[in-house]
């Protein structure tokens, strides 16, 4: 696997730990307010914050599965297969929340998918 592609899958994991950081670590904060478009107020009530901490905890784990696929195992096809479920689940987001969603949180899945076929 090429070096490009390892860096753009390695950008897609910080990513997604940066999304682990705003829902199960900074869950009430300004930052997440306004990435999620919420009030503080939504994100203190406890069933929000115990929704977000789980969701959090996925995202994280997404991001250390692509780092395990690309620099641990080396493995294009597994890449390749987390960009794909990645990419579908900002598409669902898209299509039931906010359209931006497909670019903000799929946009570098895209581009290391990109880079897969390409390379």
């Amino acid at each position: 696997m090429i070096f490009i592609i390892k860096l753009f899958a390695v950008l897609t994991a910080l990513e997604f730990f940066y999304i682990f950081y705003l829902e199960s670590l900074a869950t009430t904060s300004a930052s997440t307010a306004r990435v999620f478009a919420m009030t503080p107020e939504e994100l203190a009530r406890p069933s929000v914050k115990t929704l977000f901490k789980n969701q959090g905890v996925y995202n994280g784990l997404i991001g250390i599965l692509i780092l395990l696929a690309a620099l641990v195992f080396v493995s294009k096809i597994a890449v390749m297969c987390l960009m794909g479920y990645i990419i579908l689940v900002a598409l669902y987001g898209a299509l039931t929340s906010q359209p931006a969603i497909l670019f903000k949180q799929g946009g570098l899945a895209i581009i290391t998918l990109i880079l897969c076929v390409i390379f």
